[in-house]
């Protein structure tokens, strides 16, 4: 453990909140309050496309500096598809406190930017106010720039044509963006995919499915989590039943499911596409986010190559961070 400041002293890690506990309301503290604050509040903010590793820097970092965790994945708020979602394992946590993950129920109304806002400013007072240090971690670029800008327009999305992006931040901010080559990433990716449906995902989803909910053109909510869409489709042709074998399948069944595992695969590279142009985006706009190339640790010997050539170096900006005024 690393104490820099009396800000960031070291302290037992606090066990993590029951998400049905989280669910209930938050109490309401003065919005001028908060605007002092926050101006004083240091964040790191870990970044990246999807499979870059950004929950596993954001606990080998939180377990270094005395820190917690706050999701910024808009698909893993929800509960109920940990697979499909990709959720951090509470093993793989290793008791760190998570905040706004899986906690929603999954047949909740779509979290909007404007509630994740609201919802993930207070976990950061509350998280500084514990003296640890707050660190936010997830691909979605839309919810962060909505958290950490000074003034956010709500109607208005800030990667849009029309949009705009502002340098000028709420909090005192540490970036660092994990980027892995798009080669090696797109690779990484369609394995990952595959390892996915090997662990359960074909299952998960099965219990997911609602056929009243299939059909509808407009999904909210987690019914947007890629495979979700993609599989049921399937299931509407294939509804889910028990005892079922996939070597008992016809060559038509297993063409429509290799289909569907196919899509997946496409719409999360279009993903990733889309939040690295986001992050450039937002690096060119004024934010000062530092690059890891982690490209090198997708291989043998990941952990001893991810510590060298990502978490040090990210050990070091943060140190830096902390310590400047």
């Amino acid at each position: 453990m690393i104490q820099l400041t009396s800000t960031f002293v070291s302290r037992s890690l606090v066990p993590t909140i029951s998400p049905r506990l989280r669910l209930r309301p938050r109490s309401v503290v003065p919005m001028t309050i908060c605007m002092n604050q926050s101006r004083m509040e240091k964040v790191v903010v870990i970044m990246g496309a999807t499979g870059t590793g950004k929950s596993r820097l954001s606990v080998d970092l939180a377990t270094r500096f005395s820190g917690e965790i706050i999701n910024s994945d808009k698909m893993q708020f929800y509960d109920g598809l940990e697979i499909t979602t990709n959720q951090i394992s509470i093993s793989e946590r290793c008791g760190v406190p998570h905040h706004l993950l899986g906690e929603l129920p999954h047949d909740d109304d779509e979290l909007t930017a404007s509630k994740f806002k609201s919802l993930a400013s207070q976990d950061i007072s509350e998280i500084v106010s514990r003296g640890k240090l707050p660190i936010i971690a997830g691909g979605s670029n839309t919810f962060i720039h909505a958290l950490l800008v000074d003034r956010f327009e709500p109607e208005t999305h800030p990667f849009s044509d029309k949009g705009s992006i502002s340098s000028d931040l709420r909090y005192d901010c540490c970036f660092l963006w994990v980027d892995v080559s798009v080669p090696v990433l797109f690779h990484h990716l369609s394995k990952r995919v595959d390892q996915m449906m090997e662990s359960g995902m074909l299952e998960e989803l099965a219990g997911f499915y609602n056929p009243r909910n299939s059909g509808s053109k407009t999904k909210t909510g987690i019914h947007k989590a890629i495979g979700v869409p993609e599989f049921d489709r399937y299931f509407e042709v294939y509804p889910p039943g028990k005892n079922e074998k996939m070597s008992e399948w016809d060559p038509v069944r297993k063409a429509a499911y290799e289909e569907a595992v196919k899509e997946i695969k496409e719409n999360t590279w279009l993903l990733a596409k889309k939040q690295i142009d986001r992050i450039i985006k937002l690096r060119s706009s004024g934010w000062e986010i530092h690059r890891l190339d982690a490209t090198a640790s997708f291989g043998k010997s990941s952990r001893e190559v991810w510590d060298k050539t990502v978490l040090d170096e990210s050990i070091k900006i943060v140190k830096r961070f902390l310590l400047t005024d």
